[in-house]
């Protein structure tokens, strides 16, 4: 089972991102899997920043993200997506995706993409 997370960069202050995460494996069911996003800033713990329920009904950010990314998924395509807006210095972090949620573990994780916003 692999995680493909692309579509990082760099971006200047206010402007947007949007990542992919790529699910791929024969024993993996992306469609039937909970998604989430997590981030490690500079000096910094991983944090969670998304989370999208296996069937896309139920969505949960962090405090510092609400109102400003959106995460969604294409189940038929097998893709996780984290849309970033009004994009902060403070955003600047690795991004990983994550699946298969069981309990406040994650299975399966991405290797990460680094996303830099310049002030």
């Amino acid at each position: 089972v692999q995680l493909q997370a692309s579509g990082g960069g760099l971006v200047q202050a206010g402007g947007s991102l949007r990542l992919s995460c790529v699910a791929a494996g024969r024993t993996f069911t992306f469609g039937q899997s909970d998604m989430g996003w997590f981030r490690q800033g500079p000096g910094k713990e991983r944090e969670f920043v998304a989370f999208i329920s296996w069937n896309g009904i139920s969505t949960f950010y962090a405090d510092s993200v609400k109102g400003r990314f959106t995460i969604s998924r294409d189940i038929v395509k097998n893709i996780g997506y984290l849309q970033m807006r009004s994009l902060k210095s403070e955003d600047t972090a690795v991004y990983y995706c994550a699946a298969d949620r069981r309990g406040d573990t994650w299975t399966y994780w991405g290797q990460g993409t680094q996303v830099t916003v310049s002030s």
